[in-house]
């Protein structure tokens, strides 16, 4: 997570709602591009998300209906991958 969610409050809302919350500190001396630990994941799953046109807007009102369409595109996505290596042992 980024600096600006540390302290005991954001620990406390994150354990409330089942979650670990780790904040990754930037290195006191950076110079150029510096890589935080895992971070690409996140953003590599924000572009796959990108290209399902139903979850670009808010449009929804409820947020269940979100999740679920979130669960639907991930499932789209995995299958995408599993797909070709299913008919390639075949």
């Amino acid at each position: 997570m980024d600096q600006g969610y540390t302290g005991e409050q954001a620990a406390k809302d994150a354990a409330e709602q089942g979650m670990r919350l780790e904040v990754v500190k930037l290195p006191e001396a950076k110079r150029g591009v510096v890589l935080l630990p895992r971070r690409w994941v996140v953003a590599r799953s924000f572009a796959w998300m990108a290209k399902f046109r139903r979850l670009a807007r808010d449009y929804e009102r409820l947020p269940e209906t979100v999740e679920a369409l979130h669960f639907v595109a991930f499932a789209c996505l995995m299958l995408h991958r599993v797909v070709p290596m299913l008919t390639q042992s075949a």
